[in-house]
């Protein structure tokens, strides 16, 4: 089984997933076995404007443990990464970061902030 520890920026409480890859897809939104996939799945929300089909950054993650457990970043998703608030080297997008391994043990980070065009032009 492999497991994902949920930290957020904003102080929220941490959740821990326990979960088997080859379950997925747990949802509909995002890249069967992604983090997007498995978050959804397992009754946690993340952000994720574009439904989790690689055309926005608001599914931003940053993998603080097991980054050589994902799928490798494609060149669209590193391009929208480059607009990500608060990149770091180990930055994914969320639906796009597949979990390869089944024994990976992972802990993600949720950044504080995210940006949501959809939301910022409704007010919301």
């Amino acid at each position: 089984m492999a497991t994902i520890r949920v930290i957020y920026e904003n102080g929220s409480p941490e959740r821990l997933i326990e979960f088997d890859p080859a379950d997925a897809p747990f949802q509909h939104d995002g890249e069967p076995g992604s983090v997007l996939d498995v978050l959804l799945g397992h009754g946690i929300h993340l952000e994720h404007a574009c439904g989790g089909n690689c055309a926005c950054t608001t599914c931003h993650v940053i993998i603080r443990q097991g980054s050589n457990k994902f799928s490798q970043a494609s060149e669209q998703e590193e391009d929208l990464l480059d607009r990500a608030p608060g990149l770091t080297p180990t930055s994914r997008l969320g639906c796009q970061a597949v979990i390869e391994d089944p024994d990976a043990e992972i802990v993600i980070v949720v950044p504080r902030y995210t940006i949501n065009q959809v939301s910022e032009s409704r007010g919301e």
